[in-house]
């Protein structure tokens, strides 16, 4: 099976994850991918595949060689983002791609003008949606390469490599899918995630984040005799957004900048609910946004009453480059495997986070690397073939020369 038509088959199965059932999986449709996984992993030949109640898949490919050699993991996630539909998803191969816009259905173009990604992969294969649903690249294009490289691996027994360990876990989309990978049982020196995008990206920094759940209670009058009496919470609630600074939130920030982001909204006049994810590289800068925002609500209190606005502020992850930057040998076997498969390593600081963010802090040392996807949770997703070709072989080299050292 090419590596093409194993993530075809891949995107078939609908594994969106939810934040609204609190249960792990989050959704069954991905304990579903994950069974078929099961029983793939066991096909091609991979030991000790266990797949675990919360539908955490581990497998082991065995050493070829007595060398001592690290144990070292990589890790793709299997849910797809509730952003868009992965329900019957319709890829299709625009072959050896002229550089043009792409007609995905009437009146839905992936244009170059929008997408000008989409000129660095002129000449090669180019896998779109059909305009109604996201394609699932993220991640399953990271799962087929992972699939991929083991099978080249046992095709290639002259490519000495130590014990490797792959893991596919749930729920990434919605920041769970580390809360319950077993580190433990993994048991491994380094692992890699395959979940960033442009090939040649390796990501050691990510973003610190927090979210901000404010519930603001208000006081319902006849509008015709409101004075003094009325607080509108609605109202209230567009003020408190109008305190953040404006020129810092994701449409105006790029890089290393951080921002607030108002996620969701709602509201009558008795009550409205706010939904802020905060974001920031920096811990320092992190830690002050987060006092920004309860320094706002103790204003909204102060003006309005002690009670009207209530803040609820949770730590989510935090930048990996603080448990990466005295390991950065791993960094280092990632570059020399991308330029041994032609390619020009990106350090690229993530504008998001990543399984490997959470995992570095509890015990295993994990940065991320390039799947090939671009355009992300959305109708426009798309993956060149070429780009899950030279992911695959990363991983392959990375296996030789952690072998070599």
């Amino acid at each position: 099976m090419t590596i093409t038509e194993r993530f075809l088959k891949y995107t078939s199965f609908d594994t969106q994850s939810s934040e609204k059932t609190n249960v792990t999986p989050s959704t069954e449709k991905q304990r579903v991918f994950a069974n078929y996984l099961k029983e793939e992993l066991i096909s091609e030949g991979l030991q000790d595949v266990e797949l675990d109640e919360l539908g955490y898949l581990y497998a082991t490919l065995p050493a070829n060689t007595n060398k001592p050699v690290p144990t070292i993991g990589f890790i793709a996630h299997m849910d797809t983002s509730p952003d868009a539909s992965g329900a019957h998803v319709k890829p299709r191969i625009v072959e050896n791609y002229d550089g043009t816009d792409i007609t995905l259905a009437e009146g839905i173009v992936t244009s170059v003008e929008k997408f000008p990604e989409l000129l660095n992969h002129k000449g090669e294969d180019i896998i779109v949606t059909d305009g109604t649903t996201l394609l699932g690249a993220d991640d399953k294009a990271g799962i087929a390469e992972i699939v991929q490289a083991m099978v080249y691996l046992q095709e290639h027994p002259e490519i000495q490599h130590g014990k490797i360990r792959i893991g596919f876990n749930p729920d990434e989309e919605i920041g769970l899918g580390a809360h319950h990978f077993d580190v433990q049982k993994f048991g491994c020196e380094f692992a890699y995630t395959m979940d960033g995008s442009e090939v040649g990206e390796i990501e050691f920094e990510n973003f610190n984040a927090a979210s901000a759940q404010i519930t603001i209670k208000g006081c319902s009058v006849h509008p015709g005799y409101a004075k003094n009496k009325m607080i509108n919470a609605g109202r209230i609630a567009t003020e408190l957004v109008g305190m953040l600074p404006e020129n810092e939130t994701p449409e105006t920030t790029e890089g290393y900048e951080g921002f607030f982001h108002l996620t969701g909204i709602s509201g009558t006049c008795e009550q409205a609910q706010l939904a802020f994810i905060i974001r920031d590289h920096d811990r320092e800068f992190f830690e002050s946004r987060k006092m920004e925002m309860l320094d706002v609500v103790e204003a909204i209190n102060e003006k309005y009453g002690e009670e009207v606005a209530t803040l609820e502020l949770k730590d989510q992850y935090y930048n990996m480059r603080e448990k990466l930057e005295d390991k950065m040998y791993i960094i280092d076997i990632a570059k020399q495997a991308m330029i041994a498969a032609g390619i020009e390593p990106k350090i690229k600081a993530i504008r998001g986070g990543t399984d490997g963010a959470q995992l570095s802090f509890i015990g295993l040392p994990c940065p991320n690397l390039f799947a090939g996807g671009l355009n992300f949770h959305g109708l426009h997703e798309f993956c060149p073939v070429q780009s899950m070709e030279k992911a695959m072989m990363t991983v392959v080299n990375i296996c030789a020369i952690t072998a070599s050292l």
